[in-house]
């Protein structure tokens, strides 16, 4: 292997932007030796640095029954223990590859619903679904500082929350602070930005960037284009208003005709799509490329690709997924593009020491 020195010169890997990928995780007990931490993983992250990446999010799963429960089981298909390691082994070859790293503990509702409308009906249930969930982002805390990661999200997506419970939440970043010395970050929907209550003690204003490009289908890449500057304008006022950078914790779209008008629709409750990778392209290079030029957005993630870069078994071909589509190639050279940000403030607090990045011999 040849060692290749991180030269802020010539190399995006020293850029202050963020040019992140989601990466998703495979933990199916029927396909062993494919998910997080394994040679699969270290493939795809050659890949992605080959793409333009320097950095990844990892998202670990806890389990909620439904929208009301009040208990977080950490096993989500994998045993916890087993999850742990692997996420483990997977930020060593992340950190290998010179990618900065992102744990963002992730919540799925086994019966079906958006964790953005998690609700309680009295105030017991309330305490004990936050004394649970108190203890599942601890724990993924106490996991990120111990194995180097770079930031760590305290929340995905809490829109029935995040405007509620002032001292709960105060309490619980103190208590994060505690355990992790990274970054820290909530990944707000992009519909529930305005109602945090607590961005002041945070690092970025994470968001969820599912904004609609049009109202309307079969509008023009000029439409996309002057909705998605819409956007980063009111999202500089945002940053202005907060005195702190924003970064776009998630961008994507799926593969489907139209996509860009209700981003947020899922994939697995499709039926009789019209599959357009032209439309998938477009639209992400419209979002990225707006935030790019914006000095206030610090960069993004894409959502998303899978542990196993080939895996077919985790979204339908018209999913979120770019890999193999048109929309790579375009990905691939937006992120090798100039960044606004990348003159500008870190996006990493208190960032930690990375290794020089390993490359095949040629």
């Amino acid at each position: 292997m040849i060692l290749i020195a991180l030269d802020a010169s010539r190399s995006i890997l020293c850029a202050q932007a963020i040019r992140g990928i989601t990466i998703g995780p495979i933990e199916s007990s029927q396909q062993p030796g494919v998910g997080y931490g394994t040679a699969r993983t270290a493939a795809l992250l050659d890949e992605l640095v080959r793409l333009g990446a320097n950095a990844v999010a990892i998202t670990p799963f806890g389990r909620l029954w439904s929208l009301s429960s009040t208990e977080i089981e950490l096993d989500f298909e994998l045993p916890y223990d087993v999850n742990r390691r692997a996420i483990r082994e997977l930020i060593r070859q992340a950190h290998e590859r010179g990618l900065r790293v992102i744990v963002i503990p992730h919540l799925w509702v086994e019966t079906g619903g958006w964790r953005g409308e998690i609700e309680h009906a009295d105030e017991a249930s309330w305490l004990a679904y936050q004394n649970a969930y108190r203890g599942f982002v601890l724990e993924w805390a106490k996991n990120a500082e111990a194995d180097g990661a770079d930031a760590l999200s305290i929340g995905v997506e809490c829109k029935s929350w995040s405007g509620r419970f002032g001292p709960y939440w105060t309490e619980l970043i103190q208590e994060i602070r505690k355990q992790f010395q990274g970054s820290l970050k909530l990944l707000a929907n992009w519909d529930e930005v305005e109602d945090v209550l607590f961005w002041d003690r945070l690092d970025w204003i994470g968001i969820n960037a599912f904004y609609p490009l049009a109202s309307a289908n079969d509008a023009s890449y000029a439409e996309y284009e002057a909705r998605a500057r819409d956007v980063m304008k009111k999202l500089a006022e945002l940053s202005a208003l907060h005195q702190m950078p924003v970064v776009l914790t998630e961008i994507g779209y799926t593969t489907r005709a139209n996509a860009a008008v209700e981003p947020w629709l899922w994939p697995d409750d499709m039926q009789d799509v019209v599959i357009d990778e032209h439309e998938q392209a477009r639209a992400l290079y419209a979002i990225g490329r707006a935030a790019a030029d914006e000095p206030s957005v610090l960069g993004f993630f894409v959502w998303r690709y899978y542990a196993n870069l080939d895996d077919v078994s985790q979204e339908a071909i018209w999913g979120f997924s770019p890999h193999g589509k048109l929309a790579e190639p375009v990905l691939s050279a937006l992120l090798h593009e100039s960044f606004a940000a990348d003159e500008g403030q870190s996006a990493w607090r208190n960032a930690r020491p990375i290794p020089p990045l390993l490359a095949p011999d040629w």
